[in-house]
């Protein structure tokens, strides 16, 4: 079986349109599928009715800023209710928290000699839910820098003047709100935040306390040792495994839509659980 619990669409900082990443998702054979854009859940709403949804087996989605000590760390939600009062008040606070801190990264590349970033990144955004990408391609196109990649390297990365955080609700607010909207909490990707074994099983154990039941295990091109690791620590701590591309856009060495799961070493996975409750 093919899945993808783990994507983005232009609603967030993807490449391609909701309906355009489902029938790319369609093509790759993927037969369980959500789209996890940052922050909101307009994408999957764009398209939860169409013919496309019904044959992928899509499910509802999101992948949600909060904070956690003083690191950002990102929550997926999975098969909830999106209309839920809990997940709208949510969505509706981190939409206002990404504009207060566009408006405070803007305020801080001004500061360097870099004017008009924010309306520049707006437009660039286009409505869609802004962040940093969207300042990185302006910069560039702006010849304020001479790519993407070098307004986070000198700007917008972790540590540079852009990057603005804690703005975000805490960890334990945001796996709240999706519980209670009736979806499963996955802790996003636990190894890109680069913490200590300690810290990370420090986390670990917040998440689940708050509430949390899986661990994303396989997240786009990574090791087998750090599938093993995480594939462990889940089991460990008695959450469930969840996987996905986190699918942005195509690039050369980028991962694809679709991860095949026979591949995968036993344990309890988030997809047998949707199946067993439908």
């Amino acid at each position: 079986m093919i899945v993808d619990f783990h994507t983005h669409s232009l609603a967030s900082d993807g490449a391609l349109a909701p309906i355009e990443l489902l029938r790319r998702a369609k093509a790759a054979g993927v037969q369980q599928f959500a789209l996890t854009d940052h922050d909101t859940t307009a994408g999957y709403l764009a398209v939860r009715h169409t013919s496309e949804a019904e044959e992928i087996g899509l499910i509802s989605g999101v992948e949600l800023s909060c904070r956690w000590a003083t690191t950002t760390i990102h929550v997926v939600g999975l098969n909830f209710d999106a209309d839920a009062p809990e997940m709208t008040a949510m969505v509706e606070q981190l939409t206002q928290a990404r504009e207060e801190r566009a408006e405070k990264i803007a305020t801080r590349l001004a500061g360097v000699g870099i004017d008009d970033a924010l309306e520049g990144a707006k437009a660039i955004a286009n409505g869609s839910q802004i962040g940093r990408p969207h300042f990185a391609t302006w910069m560039a196109e702006a010849g304020a820098v001479d790519s993407a990649a070098e307004a986070f390297d000198k700007y917008l990365g972790a540590g540079k003047i852009g990057d603005v955080k804690m703005f975000w609700p805490p960890l334990s607010d945001v796996v709240q709100a999706i519980t209670r909207a009736g979806g499963v909490a996955i802790l996003a990707h636990p190894l890109k935040y680069r913490l200590t074994g300690m810290k990370l099983r420090a986390l670990i154990n917040d998440f689940k306390a708050a509430g949390g039941g899986a661990i994303e295990v396989l997240n786009g091109r990574q090791p087998e040792t750090d599938l093993k690791r995480l594939s462990q620590l889940a089991e460990g701590n008695g959450l469930m495994c969840s996987v996905g591309s986190d699918f942005h856009r195509d690039f050369e060495y980028g991962p694809k839509l679709g991860i095949d799961v026979e591949r995968l070493p036993n344990g309890a996975y988030v997809w047998d659980a949707l199946e067993a409750s439908a």
